[in-house]
């Protein structure tokens, strides 16, 4: 029982993993002893967050654009030439676009939808061989999913494409996670509530508007680095060895409130 949340010693992939969210969950894993690849589309940015999580243990940066299969073909070849399977891979990578329903352009929508959605499949997809070497029936391999709690509700915000991809993550989930349980691959979701981000940077600088959004937090707070990381040890442990197809929602109470 003592062991329940171990990763040392796993490799993990991490998209979007140069900042936000996805540096917080890399962090979380370097700092329990896993060795994380970090990919993302800036190169410096990415260098930068390697150097930094390398202090803490095991990180290796690889630049990609996982918003095409070709993107994905290569960062999976990167990895393959390192590694004889991956235990854990965390599709992470996100966009948003707002504009108002008469002028949102098809440009906005199909890169959410090819970040947010298509990434997700594709790389879950070319990284099969990988997973399925390291999952057995005692310790599967895990795929998690970050999807977001305005897949789950409305928004209010004309983010619709970003919505309805979020929505299309959880659902995605749970399908793979039904197909690929076999494989001993377990796929599960997280949706996030509001935490610092790049997407959410206009609210966190802006003190109004972050007195608005936590007055609808129950907790009262936004999510902090620990709480993205513990919950993303909890899906890559031996603690959620039978949890499958399930999205977490880790807002702080928003979503459940009256």
């Amino acid at each position: 029982m003592k062991n329940l949340f171990d990763v040392s010693g796993k490799v993990a992939v991490v998209s979007g993993g140069s900042s936000g969210i996805g540096a917080m969950m890399a962090r979380g894993l370097v700092e329990n002893g896993a060795k994380v690849y970090i990919t993302a589309r800036k190169e410096d940015r990415l260098m930068a967050m390697a150097d930094e999580l390398s202090k803490l243990g095991e990180c290796i940066a690889i630049p990609a654009d996982l918003s095409n299969v070709e993107g994905i073909e290569s960062f999976v070849a990167a990895i393959s030439e390192r590694e004889s399977k991956v235990d854990i891979l965390i599709n992470n990578a996100g966009a948003n676009w707002a504009a108002p329903i008469e002028d949102f352009p098809e440009k906005g929508w199909d890169k959410v939808m090819d970040i947010n959605i298509k990434a997700i499949f594709f790389a879950t997809q070319k990284f099969l061989p990988l997973l399925k070497a390291s999952g057995n029936a005692d310790d599967p391999a895990r795929v998690i999913n970050i999807a977001s709690i305005n897949g789950i509700r409305n928004s209010g915000m004309p983010t619709y494409a970003y919505s309805a991809s979020k929505s299309g993550v959880i659902h995605l989930t749970e399908h793979l996670a039904t197909d690929l349980a076999s494989y001993h691959i377990n796929v599960n979701a997280i949706a996030p509530g509001f935490f610092p981000s790049n997407m959410t940077k206009q609210i966190v600088e802006n003190d109004g508007m972050t007195k608005m959004a936590l007055s609808q937090i129950p907790r009262g707070r936004m999510g902090a680095p620990e709480d993205i990381a513990g919950t993303a040890l909890y899906l890559c442990s031996r603690a959620s060895s039978w949890l499958v197809g399930q999205t977490i929602a880790l807002d702080g109470g928003m979503i459940s409130r009256p």
